[in-house]
């Protein structure tokens, strides 16, 4: 186990970043077409193919999965994978050659073109040629902290960064992939202690526990003192088992993992934010015993997963 979405097995993560505009792009890509589902909490959200992957959509599985800063301008980093995964007959193929198939990439954007990068972009915005070497640098290993689509974050009035954790249920593996870019505050008022600190593994984020004579404050480092308009920050994430999953039940482990963006920032999911996590499911590992207990334990480690990837990928930004 190495802590990273990738202990599950058949995914691989893709990373690039441009270092004058101060804007990454992160592509999750599975070995196969993996099945899929999205829960949508922020009230500024910035996605592409979700409503596809609602409960009565007609999308299950998905090819990749992309993140990316720039706002709306990121989502053209799926158009350009979607473009280089169908040239290369990855897809859907509802028709024969040469008919093109049609590559599923839902994606997610958060909001970091306040951050003082060159976004002097014209019409010709970098996020096409930052999608494409995402996919080529897509391996099971990769960068954490200022890094891909958390490369310009920032999480309430500190850097953000992308994050990863990893759990065992039993023998099914469940994982989070993080770019932590929140309103809220992933610190505890007046101390350096994540709100995350009691789903600590390790010693990951720091092992910061909270001040004895600690005492609950308004917090006053969140962006809710200069932002007054709706998508401008956003938790962003997928996350990822191995267990044989229904849609259905798929879906539920995604709206329980947004309690971990709560586990991990204050206040989260506002109106201001886009928070939006996929789940995915490889289904290679079969679930025994009573379906709703064993959905119920999954889905409780995936919160667990993402409030601690949210606040490794802040620690790994800062150091």
């Amino acid at each position: 186990m190495k802590n990273l979405i990738t202990d599950v097995d058949s995914i691989k993560i893709g990373n690039a970043h441009d270092a004058n505009v101060k804007t990454g792009v992160t592509i999750i890509l599975p070995d196969a077409p993996t099945l899929c589902a999205v829960d949508v909490r922020g009230g500024g959200p910035g996605t592409r193919e979700t409503d596809a992957l609602s409960a009565d959509g007609s999308v299950t599985h998905v090819h990749a999965i992309v993140l990316a800063g720039g706002s709306v301008y990121g989502l053209e980093a799926a158009s350009s994978i979607a473009n280089i995964l169908g040239a290369k007959r990855i897809g859907y193929e509802v028709v024969p050659a040469p008919v093109p198939v049609s590559p599923i990439v839902p994606a997610a954007i958060l909001f970091d073109n306040a951050n003082g990068g060159d976004k002097n972009w014209g019409e010709t915005p970098p996020f096409a040629a930052l999608g494409k070497q995402a996919l080529e640098n897509a391996d099971i290993d990769f960068k954490l902290g200022k890094a891909g689509a958390g490369y310009g974050a920032t999480a309430g009035l500190y850097p953000g960064g992308l994050g990863s954790a990893s759990e065992r249920v039993g023998d099914i593996t469940v994982s989070a992939l993080i770019a932590a870019n929140p309103v809220g505050s992933p610190y505890m008022p007046g101390s350096d202690c994540f709100w995350a600190w009691d789903c600590e593994v390790g010693g990951e984020y720091g092992g910061r526990k909270p001040p004895a004579d600690y005492k609950p404050a308004p917090a006053r480092d969140t962006k809710l003192e200069f932002l007054r308009s709706p998508g401008a920050s956003t938790v962003i994430g997928v996350v990822a088992t191995d267990a044989k999953l229904s849609s259905a039940e798929l879906r539920r482990i995604a709206i329980m993992a947004q309690d971990g963006i709560a586990l991990a920032v204050r206040p989260s999911h506002t109106p201001m934010d886009g928070d939006t996590l996929f789940a995915v499911s490889t289904e290679d590992k079969p679930v025994a015993g009573s379906r709703p207990a064993v959905i119920s334990k999954l889905g409780g480690a995936a919160a667990r997963v993402v409030a601690r990837a949210l606040a490794r990928g802040v620690y790994a930004a800062s150091q």
